[in-house]
């Protein structure tokens, strides 16, 4: 079975803490993707920011984003897998955290991220099936 060291994508962008929104914003779209890691300056994973996190988070409440930074949406320990972390483990970590995107680490260093893209391009359909649809059910 392929680990996550196997399948995922190992170029990754993060946001720093300090960063303020609008650029974590800007970011976004100049990669295509909708969430990045938030690292602090120790190169650490402090979260994960999404473009809903800003949209309900930020301009929902009527605040500017250039005055909130991205440590500011950070809420306590990301959820992630190991690098070495078989598919069965991405699998069941993402469809008990309801995630479509687990950051991998190595130590504890960022090396890459998992998308369910990643996941299905590399296990049969059924698996991944049932992790659309537990991830899907809303609480």
């Amino acid at each position: 079975m392929p680990t996550a060291r196997d399948i995922m994508t190992n170029d990754v962008t993060c946001v720093r803490e300090q960063d303020d929104l609008r650029a974590a914003a800007k970011r976004m779209a100049e990669l295509g993707v909708g969430s990045l890691p938030i690292c602090g300056d120790d190169n650490k994973l402090k979260g994960m920011l999404t473009d809903r996190d800003i949209v309900v988070k930020v301009l929902a409440q009527g605040k500017d984003p250039a005055n909130v930074t991205a440590g500011e949406l950070a809420q306590g320990e990301a959820v992630t897998i190991g690098a070495d972390d078989d598919a069965a483990e991405i699998l069941r970590t993402m469809g008990q955290h309801k995630v479509r995107r687990l950051p991998v680490i190595d130590g504890h260093e960022l090396v890459g991220i998992v998308a369910v893209a990643d996941v299905a391009r590399s296990l049969p359909e059924r698996p991944v099936g049932d992790l659309i649809e537990a991830i899907s059910e809303r609480s």
